[in-house]
């Protein structure tokens, strides 16, 4: 017998819950094949097994929380040899009964012969870990749901389209709460614990592991760091200006369109330069000032906000940065983050202005000590030596760790990116 344990995921993760079960006790596992998927505080991970055999055992129950280097199943690495003899028993059951009761033999043996059947399709489903995690909150059956890939593949939007169907989910659902009776026992403990409402109006969601750990931080963030935020405004006619001559040019020559997080993302790193505070963090009385400049690009999701994190972005070109966040983005909503995307990033741009935001106080991103909002583009009249002229504008946040920049550095910060941004060619001038 052979233990699957949860391996090493990332230094900050030292938990998660598992999602779904890939494999069910009895199923055929080779070494490197995925057995579950774990829910953790960043993203989702699928586990393998590092035996072949046959899994014999869960240690751990969907819903349950699990720690790093804690036994969740066994693989019996002589089940696969003893496998066959086991579902050779019953034919031979049903040889010796059929002379005797012939018509009771047939149905009593059936049902399970669907049931497995039934099991053992729901593990072939192709399905992403979003459209599974979506099919389970809503009771179905991926066995049932239409799907529109070519490739068979289930997607959020076929569990959603089968879920708003009347009928449809009705019949799958009964048949899996009814198969495994021990697994009612977690359901029953979820349904049981957190909250009673005897208004039929107000609807109880449990919140998802990640949207836990996040709300988690951001209280954290604000406890312990002294976060501050000062606004500036840009006037964006001339990055607007370049983009429009270049675009076409951009998109034929590098295959990704040129947008404004290119700009910013220099403009930041130009910045972070000459203000090399906003990219240090605090470890307890110590300063860790990093000379390297991997900036975070805040990105929301269906689960919530995650910030994949562009690696080395000095030393790429405006080419490269945009395909990376173009990347990450897409990465990122279709859940295939990896840990290696989310850690270690030393600053962090968010852009609520692609939902319209006019301005806001962003929160840290812990332990970084700086974080640049940008807002949406609005045309105001602006005054333009003695000439007033209506003038694309963003307004600017930059929130900051006040225990360790100075009101005077958070403000130059700030005033750096605008110069850069009004004059879009000093980006190209960084040493």
């Amino acid at each position: 017998m052979a233990e699957v344990k949860v391996p090493e995921l990332a230094e900050s993760i030292s938990e998660g819950s598992i999602a779904q079960w890939l494999k069910q006790p009895g199923d055929h596992v080779e070494k490197g094949e995925y057995v579950l998927e774990l829910e953790t505080d960043k993203v989702n991970v699928e586990i393998i097994s590092d035996y072949t055999g046959t899994l014999s055992e869960h240690l751990a129950e969907e819903g349950d929380t699990v720690q790093v280097g804690q036994a969740i199943a066994i693989v019996d690495e002589n089940g696969s040899a003893a496998a066959a003899p086991k579902a050779e028993a019953p034919k031979v059951e049903e040889a010796k009964a059929e002379p005797v009761k012939a018509e009771q033999a047939a149905p009593a043996k059936e049902a399970p012969k669907a049931e497995a059947k039934e099991a053992s399709s729901t593990q072939q489903v192709i399905a992403s870990p979003a459209a599974r995690k979506l099919a389970r909150e809503k009771g179905i059956d991926l066995t049932q749901v239409p799907v529109a890939d070519p490739l068979g593949r289930v997607r959020v939007q076929d569990v959603e389209a089968a879920s708003n169907a009347p009928a449809a989910p009705a019949a799958p659902a009964a048949a899996p709460k009814q198969a495994p009776a021990a697994k009612q026992a977690p359901a029953a403990k979820q349904a049981a614990a957190p909250v009673e409402v005897n208004d039929d109006r107000i609807e109880v969601v449990k919140m998802t592991r990640r949207r836990q750990t996040i709300a988690k931080r951001l209280v954290q963030v604000q406890s312990e760091a002294a976060m501050l935020t000062t606004f500036n405004e840009v006037d964006l006619s001339a990055v607007m200006e370049l983009r429009n001559r270049h675009k076409d040019s951009f998109v034929k020559t590098n295959d990704v369109k040129l947008g404004f997080m290119s700009f910013f993302t220099k403009a930041v790193i130009g910045a972070l330069k000459k203000y090399p505070l906003l990219n240090a963090e605090i470890q307890g009385d110590h300063i860790l000032k990093k000379n390297f400049y991997d900036i975070g690009v805040a990105v929301s999701t269906d689960e919530g906000l995650v910030v994949p994190v562009v690696r080395d972005a000095d030393r790429k070109s405006f080419a490269e940065i945009e395909k990376n966040i173009s990347d990450l983005a897409v990465k990122a909503r279709n859940n295939k983050l990896g840990l290696s995307d989310l850690s270690g990033g030393t600053f962090t741009i968010t852009n609520g202005g692609t939902f319209g935001s006019l301005l806001s106080t962003p929160i840290l991103n812990a332990p970084q000590v700086g974080i640049l909002g940008m807002h949406t583009i609005k045309t105001r009249p602006i005054a333009v030596g003695d000439q007033i002229e209506n003038r694309p504008m963003m307004y600017l946040a930059l929130s900051y760790d006040h225990r360790i920049v100075d009101g005077k550095e958070a403000v130059g910060f700030l005033v750096a990116i605008k110069d850069m941004l009004e004059d879009p060619e000093q980006l190209l001038l960084q040493g």
